[in-house]
């Protein structure tokens, strides 16, 4: 019974990974590494919680962002130049909120 789950689990993922672009998972994970640290900078703004994450993960997550942002810059690919631009002006807005609150 488990078997039958795990080979039709696995049927469908060859059906809808082979329509995935490599752009569409680059994209994808431009946005995670966004993503990464809002949840943290909406909890201290909000006073949830004091505790900021250590720097080195802020500094490593704009690291790979500066990284991902040459990359697309360099292709010229216009859709991610913009994506990378807008978070890290949301980004950058949050931090100055919880600096200047």
């Amino acid at each position: 019974m488990v078997a039958e789950h795990i080979n039709k689990f696995v049927e469908v993922l060859k059906e809808n990974l082979s329509h995935l672009s490599a752009e569409a998972l680059g994209w994808v994970a431009v946005m995670i590494i966004h993503l990464s640290t809002i949840p943290t900078l909406l909890a201290v703004l909000t006073g949830v919680t004091e505790k900021f994450p250590p720097v080195d993960l802020f500094l490593l997550t704009w690291l790979g962002l500066v990284l991902f942002f040459i990359k697309a810059a360099i292709q010229k690919d216009m859709l991610n130049v913009v994506t990378i631009g807008i978070g890290f002006f949301v980004q950058a807005s949050l931090a100055a909120l919880i600096l200047f609150k």
